[in-house]
């Protein structure tokens, strides 16, 4: 149980991190942006992610667990996690230095992270059915996000 506990901890520590320049700019330029008419609300997204930053780390024991957490699956499951961070740096911080260009940017970063996130998904699976199957709700809340991200990049 400790080390699920620490994978808790590292979900959660790239949570918090991730959330900084969310909490800094949502209130400035993100705030009088165009938004997709299918965003929904804010209090909805801390939500879900708290959720899928659960269910990661769970996925990540699991899978550590079995002994397998090694070679590509311990790097898709690094880099999710580094990606993860890297979206809301570039998205919502990077916006005000670079304009439209860091909404691309960001677009570009969360479709890698899907591509990681489906790579995990087909490598943790056969490991273990559970481990698979925590990272679905996670891939489909990316692919709306990137829908949402793609959006803002095309009207703003």
């Amino acid at each position: 149980m400790l080390a699920l506990a620490g994978f808790l901890a590292l979900s959660f520590a790239v949570c918090m991190l991730a959330s900084v320049p969310i909490i800094l700019h949502s209130n400035g330029w993100f705030a009088s942006s165009t938004k997709a008419p299918w965003m929904p609300a804010g209090w909805m997204f801390r939500t879900v992610w708290i959720g899928l930053y659960a269910f990661i780390a769970l996925s990540g024991w699991l899978v550590w667990r079995k002994g397998a957490l090694a070679g590509r699956l311990r790097r898709s499951y690094g880099l999710q996690l580094l990606l993860n961070l890297a979206w809301p740096f570039m998205f919502f911080a990077m916006y005000p230095m670079l304009g439209s260009a860091a909404l691309w940017l960001a677009f570009a970063v969360i479709c890698a992270l899907a591509c990681v996130l489906a790579l995990l998904v087909v490598d943790a699976g056969p490991v273990q059915t559970w481990a698979g199957l925590l990272v679905l709700p996670y891939l489909s809340w990316v692919v709306f996000s990137a829908s949402l991200n793609l959006y803002s990049a095309l009207h703003n």
